[in-house]
């Protein structure tokens, strides 16, 4: 059975929103439109095809996604071409695996990075240009796995070159183009704290519904179980929210 149809089994609210209570996607946007002004100027960093919006069925949650009509300018970077094709940006560009950000200083009021951390090489040098270019009191939000989470532990025990296979069969609909290679490098609260000094940061352990079930509701319910009983330093997500002081 397909996820959305799991989703509406074991969470009957999602019969009517077509999301439920631990929706980690409508839990992690909520808290960024709670600061996003109309005159807001937005980062989505490491933006991509914008495949997430594109992909969703769910109107509130992709409207949750999107900001642009939201705020006065909703920028886009990335180290893939894609992100030139991105409809949900108004204005792209494509950046150097660790190069610096082609932005001035204190430019954004908030910087989203959404299943970026998990992918950087040099994640202080990324911090510290994060920082640079967000205003004081700004916005960073990040949405990752937490590295001793069963996610991450998962990814680590396969080779990069054999994501893209393993998570095709995984969950079919997701693209080969939308994998990267994974390195949990800042996916821990104590990782964050150090590549961001003199920032307010406030991490979430948690976990949202089962997204790795190869199809089977048996897992489906599993991964429920387990999610309901993991310590929480276990919890296989984090929501990050770092304040620029």
């Amino acid at each position: 059975m397909r996820g959305d149809g799991l989703n509406r089994l074991f969470y009957p609210e999602a019969n009517i929103g077509g999301f439920t209570h631990v929706d980690g996607t409508v839990a992690f946007y909520s808290q960024i439109a709670a600061v996003v002004k109309p005159d807001s100027q937005v980062l989505d960093f490491g933006a991509g095809r914008g495949e997430a919006p594109l992909q969703d069925p769910v109107d509130y949650r992709r409207n949750l996604m999107v900001f642009t009509g939201r705020c006065a300018h909703v920028e886009g970077c990335d180290v893939d071409e894609a992100v030139l094709r991105n409809p949900f940006l108004d204005h792209a560009e494509v950046v150097a695996p660790g190069g610096r950000l082609p932005y001035d200083d204190d430019r954004f009021d908030v910087v989203v990075a959404r299943a970026v951390f998990e992918h950087l090489d040099n994640p202080a040098f990324v911090a510290s240009e994060l920082l640079r270019v967000a205003k004081p009191g700004g916005l960073i939000a990040a949405y990752t796995p937490n590295r001793w989470g069963y996610i991450a532990a998962a990814a680590r025990l396969v080779p990069n070159r054999m994501h893209r296979s393993a998570l095709t069969a995984i969950q079919p609909d997701r693209q080969p183009e939308d994998v990267f290679p994974t390195r949990y490098r800042l996916n821990t609260p104590k990782a964050i704290r150090r590549a961001f000094p003199g920032a307010e940061v406030f991490v979430v352990r948690t976990a949202a519904e089962p997204a790795y079930y190869f199809g089977s509701s048996l897992l489906y319910r599993l991964g429920r179980w387990v999610d309901k009983h993991l310590p929480n330093m276990l919890q296989p997500l984090l929501y990050v929210y770092i304040r620029k002081r």
